[in-house]
C-alpha cells in the first residue's frame, strides 16, 4: 500500500500515482505551460543543468523538467506497474 516511486533521473523520484502527463518539451504549448509554471514557482527544475528532455506534469499543478526521455520515464512506469 506503499507509494510506487518512479526515477526521473540523477537519483530524483516522483510519486507514480500523482503523474498526469509526461511529454516531450519541443512544442509551443509545452514550452508556454512551462513558462507559466516557472512564473508561478511550480517549476521543479530536475535536469542538473542538462537539456531538457522530458517533461512530467502533475495532479498538484507542478511541472518537473528532467533529462531522461520521456520513453524512458514510461518504460520505468511501466515496470513499476
Amino acid at each position: 500500500m506503499g507509494v510506487e516511486l518512479i526515477n526521473i533521473g540523477f537519483g530524483n523520484i516522483v510519486a507514480a500515482n500523482r503523474i498526469i502527463a509526461i511529454v516531450s518539451p519541443e512544442s509551443a504549448p509545452i514550452k508556454r505551460i512551462i513558462q507559466e509554471a516557472r512564473d508561478r514557482g511550480m517549476l521543479v527544475d530536475a535536469t542538473y543543468g542538462r537539456r531538457t528532455r522530458a517533461v512530467v506534469i502533475t495532479d498538484s499543478d507542478h511541472v518537473i523538467l528532467s533529462a531522461v526521455q520521456p520513453e524512458t520515464v514510461s518504460q520505468r512506469l511501466d515496470d513499476e506497474e
